[in-house]
């Protein structure tokens, strides 16, 4: 028994006019891999042109949840009845060609399919895991992709060229979308204020506020002095605003530095005086200070 296939994201016409088609497979377990490398990328539409073994267990076990586009796939005995009906073809080589063709790098190839991809399927084709595309195959290609992979270690799996392929494909086809459309796959989301961000940033009062706790602190474990200050709390300063800290992260800082001021004793209330966020932005303005 094979796994059963998770859902797919979507159908669209672009996707569906992208072929992927495999020449002659060797092993069951890299058509597997390759149904896994597309479903991942939002594509499903795959030819198999006289694969070795398919289908069976094997492929199925290393599609991992993309069996559906296993049982899509189209099985035929020629490379010819694969590309009948497309209005673009592309192969992807490592070699040179005593003859120059045209080459193009996967960004530009994607790039190509898509424009092609309105007028018609495309295909993108794939060789044998041993020695790739034959030179009459590669002829009937209008380009030819080539991986700019180590020279010193060029050689792909099947299935890693499948996926770099429908990655720059991917990339395309979601830069192409609305914006809003796209904005979750393509929108970062690095700091506080960022879409999906799960606290606010901090505000300017919190984040000074800090800083005058934190400053109270080092001078409660004499590790600074205010009256000879240099450069520890600039410097402390700029670590801190780098992090561009949310409210829940000061909350988390103040409570350090409080349970500190318990274990030495200093806690407010205790004799010791915090100074406040405008103190510490005077101290800011200090001579020794740069």
């Amino acid at each position: 028994m094979h796994k059963p296939a998770l859902p797919m994201e979507g159908t669209d016409t672009f996707n569906d006019q992208i072929r992927i088609v495999l020449v002659e497979t060797s092993h069951s377990g890299n058509i597997g891999a390759v149904a896994r490398a597309m479903k991942n990328m939002g594509l499903g539409n795959l030819w198999l042109v006289n694969p070795s073994s398919f289908p069976d267990e094997t492929s199925y076990a290393r599609a991992a949840g993309a069996s559906d586009v296993l049982d899509r796939a189209q099985v035929v005995d020629s490379l010819d009845e694969a590309l009948a009906d497309c209005v673009l073809v592309m192969g992807t080589s490592a070699r040179g060609r005593k003859v120059p063709w045209p080459v193009i790098a996967p960004p530009q190839a994607a790039v190509t399919a898509y424009e092609a991809g309105q007028q018609g399927p495309v295909a993108m084709v794939f060789g044998r895991e041993n020695h790739g595309l034959s030179n009459e195959e590669l002829q009937r290609c209008h380009y030819h992709i080539h991986i700019p992979s180590n020279p010193d270690y060029s050689s792909l799996n099947l299935s890693m060229a499948v996926q770099v392929i429908c990655y720059e494909l991917r990339m395309h086809y979601l830069r192409s979308l609305d914006e809003g459309e796209s904005s979750p796959y393509l929108e970062s989301m690095v700091a506080p204020g960022d879409r999906g961000w799960d606290v606010p940033p901090a505000a300017v009062h919190d984040v000074e506020g800090f800083f005058g706790h934190l400053e109270q602190v080092l001078v409660d474990v004499d590790f600074h002095r205010r009256n000879n200050p240099r450069q520890l709390m600039t410097r402390m300063r700029r670590l801190f605003q780098r992090a561009r800290l949310d409210q829940m992260e000061i909350n988390i800082l103040r409570g350090i530095l409080t349970s500190v001021q318990k274990a030495a004793g200093t806690l407010p209330g205790n004799g010791q005086q915090q100074p406040t966020a405008a103190d510490v932005a005077n101290a800011g303005q200090d001579k020794d200070h740069v």
